[in-house]
């Protein structure tokens, strides 16, 4: 069966260590803040509304406005391509296209600039990613947070346990293993930020150059029949 290119397990990877970078990111230059996910925005917005807070409604609010943005722009790129198909670029490859530029600006915005500039366009970004990558090898995943691949892998174990059945134990051990590049992604993220300071997140566009590099190569790309295989 052919496997999509956006589904290979070495891109999953890669975009995840991006995801785990950009969460470092946000958190250390940006007091705190963690922009990839939006449940604790979401809380922390209704904690606000409950308290009367209008401003700390509207900081949670905007992130999360980001976020249903990201997803919905996602969602027309792959519209608009399918009802204009183009020979030279997939959906999903104008999608990294998007990221790799927005997180090159992010890296000219001023320190002294609002969070809300970096952390709405980073929300922006991971909202874009997690829309348009959710698959490997047919398995659902997300590259911009854990949890629910925790969860997955918990229960691919789970069956194993039960079956002794070792696909089950190689779909866990690539879940957990998803979850260790979101770590490795923190790490150099840390250090990358401790480095370049703000202009770290351009090691994430070099690292989403190199996703589109991934998808554009012609043995990824075509099946052995030579037909352009879907990305």
């Amino acid at each position: 069966m052919d496997i999509q290119m956006s589904e290979k397990y070495r891109l999953t990877a890669l975009l995840t260590v991006v995801g785990g970078f950009l969460e470092a990111y946000t958190f250390l230059t940006r007091g705190g803040v963690f922009a990839n996910a939006q449940t604790g925005n979401i809380a922390r917005l209704g904690l606000a509304a409950a308290g009367g807070d209008l401003h700390a409604v509207l900081r949670y609010l905007l992130p999360i406005v980001s976020f249903i943005a990201g997803v919905s722009l996602s969602m027309q790129i792959r519209a608009c391509c399918r009802r204009y198909p183009s020979r030279s670029f997939h959906w999903r490859q104008i999608v990294v296209l998007a990221e790799t530029a927005l997180l090159a600006i992010v890296g000219l915005i001023p320190a002294e600039a609002p969070d809300l500039s970096v952390t709405g366009t980073v929300s922006f970004v991971c909202a874009l990613q997690v829309e348009s990558f959710r698959k490997f090898h047919g398995n659902v995943f997300a590259s911009t947070m854990c949890t629910g691949n925790l969860r997955s892998a918990t229960e691919d174990l789970n069956h194993y346990f039960e079956t002794r059945d070792r696909g089950w134990l190689m779909k866990s051990l690539m879940y957990f293993a998803i979850d260790l590049f979101f770590i490795c992604g923190v790490t150099v993220g840390y250090f990358a930020v401790l480095y370049l300071g703000r202009r770290a997140v351009w090691v994430c566009s070099a690292f989403l150059a190199a996703a589109f590099c991934m998808m554009s190569c012609p043995k990824s790309a075509l099946g052995e029949d030579g037909e352009a295989r879907k990305l």
